[in-house]
């Protein structure tokens, strides 16, 4: 089984941060669960276009953390400080 979802990941205004995080919901997801979060192209957001999508991949690493039968935690971290929310992508399978 897998699923697919989008959550929004927010930094904060100016000055921003390092670290962000969200929760996600899938009761469905189980503690042997693989998950991982990733930035999709085309998304936008009020704060960040397209093009910001696209790259910011490389200023911000995502990793995510499974909580069975609750969902997860995608968290973002970049060397620099970050402001505003960007979409983020999940999945996750079994």
């Amino acid at each position: 089984m897998a699923d697919t979802g989008i959550a929004t990941l927010d930094f904060g205004a100016l000055p921003g941060s390092n670290e962000a995080s969200v929760t996600f919901a899938d009761a469905a997801v189980t503690g042997a669960s693989k998950a991982e979060a990733f930035f999709m192209a085309g998304d936008t957001t009020t704060d960040h276009t397209a093009s910001d999508h696209q790259y910011a991949g490389l200023f911000i690493a995502l990793s995510v953390d499974v909580t069975n039968g609750v969902g997860g935690t995608i968290y973002g971290r970049s060397a620099d400080k970050m402001s505003g929310t960007f979409k983020v992508r999940w999945v996750w399978t079994d």
